[in-house]
């Protein structure tokens, strides 16, 4: 299953209702370049769903920018076909195929001697827009990237910060209004700071826009972040593994996926739960501020927890207490033991919960409401409970689509 995608699979294991729309296919497609012995991309098969974005992770050297290139045909492939919107453009002309997507690089590649209009307008003027739809769509593309027309307009790339001129690239790329956007590493050459912020930047745009995307990077946290779906590319863009990031995290395919995506990645899952989605514990000693002594040791002595949870008169967490405190901390239950420092809300991911619980006096977390107030306690059990589940779900998918490819006969194996 590694070299395919999941869907046609799925449509016939009942798994999935609909099968996303494809925007982008590549059939058997190949790039072997004069004189070498080894093709750069190797019988590569690729379905690229519409308005989603697809990344291409892999190792230096394994043909991830390539085959990107070979989607707009900036270089030709040795053989294989590639459809777009369902149109077989392997023959037709390439320029004009190129005006049809957008192109994002990682240097850029703004025009210095062009202001920042004239360089959002390239792909505008090429297809013969008229002057008022060209201001228009410039000033839009600006406010949309964030940036205000009115400052940025006519100044020049050289004036621009790095995040400032990726972003530039960006509306650039957007400039006709493509259905498909290729980016290239965009924001490998940034601080972290403004990479972070430029990511979520793009897929709050992302959310907007519906583009069908196609995304390169070397950096699998990139990847998560971004992908709709990963495909985890192996030498001459062999396709190790094609799916959603949960899945890949969940369970690598072979040892190359797993290695490449590093240690952590199981702990990496967690961000695609969130805390309103799991069970909190149902019987966690709790006691309000204002009960006595006595009320508050027979409910800590009846738990098996070695923690209670002193609330408020609102019912918000204010601190922790355990047996120690209730013997030799005379002071107001509001007062006695610790306070409570680690809380998340019901949106929060799991590794948000994670972090907060590793930081508790009690050794975990307390969920609380808009208001603050206490809605449950999640603990370490709980999250190892769901990525248990998760890799469980992820083994049964692979599992099933096993079982329902074709055998190298036709048939279909037990």
């Amino acid at each position: 299953m590694s070299d395919q995608t999941i869907d046609d699979t799925l449509a016939n294991t009942g798994e999935s209702d609909s099968t996303p729309e494809t925007m982008i296919r590549l059939e058997g497609v190949e790039k072997r370049y004069p004189g070498s012995a080894t093709a750069a991309v190797a019988d590569l098969n690729l379905e690229i769903p519409r308005g989603q974005i697809l990344v291409l992770v892999g190792p230096s050297g394994c043909g991830k920018s390539t085959t990107l290139r070979l989607i707009n045909r900036m270089i030709e492939p040795t053989a294989g076909r590639i459809y777009f919107d369902g149109e077989d453009v392997t023959s037709v002309n390439a320029d004009h195929l190129r005006r049809r997507i957008g192109y994002v690089i990682q240097q850029i590649g703004l025009f210095p001697h062009q202001t920042i209009a004239q360089n959002i307008a390239t792909v505008p003027k090429l297809l013969g827009w008229n002057k008022a739809r060209i201001t228009a769509r410039v000033n839009e593309l600006l406010e949309l990237t964030g940036l205000d027309p009115a400052i940025y307009r006519d100044r020049y790339p050289k004036e621009l910060s790095g995040g400032q001129a990726q972003r530039v690239g960006v509306a650039r790329a957007l400039g006709a209004d493509p259905d498909v956007l290729l980016m290239d590493e965009p924001f490998g050459a940034i601080d972290p700071i403004t990479r972070d912020r430029l990511q979520n930047e793009f897929l709050r745009l992302q959310g907007e826009l519906n583009k069908t995307i196609v995304f390169v990077t070397h950096d699998i946290d990139e990847a998560i972040k971004m992908g709709d779906q990963i495909a985890i590319l192996g030498e001459q863009s062999r396709i190790a593994q094609l799916d959603t990031p949960e899945r890949i995290l969940a369970y690598p395919v072979d040892e190359f996926v797993s290695d490449f995506i590093g240690v952590g990645a199981t702990l990496k899952g967690l961000n695609f739960e969130r805390v309103r989605d799991i069970e909190l514990m149902e019987e966690f000693p709790v006691v309000s501020a204002d009960a006595d002594r006595a009320e508050a040791t027979r409910i800590f002595d009846a738990s098996d927890e070695k923690w209670m949870l002193v609330l408020d008169a609102e019912r918000r967490p204010i601190r922790w207490v355990n047996g120690e405190h209730l013997i030799r901390d005379d002071r107001p239950l509001e007062r006695a033991g610790v306070a409570v420092n680690s809380k998340v809300p019901p949106n929060a991911t799991l590794h948000d919960a994670l972090e907060e619980l590793l930081m508790s006096n009690a050794g975990t977390a307390v969920v609380v409401d808009h208001r603050d107030r206490y809605l449950g306690i999640l603990d370490i059990t709980q999250l190892a409970d769901v990525l248990k589940r998760m890799r469980s779900e992820a083994k049964k998918h692979y599992d099933r689509l096993e079982a329902a490819a074709p055998a190298p006969n036709g048939d279909h194996p037990r």
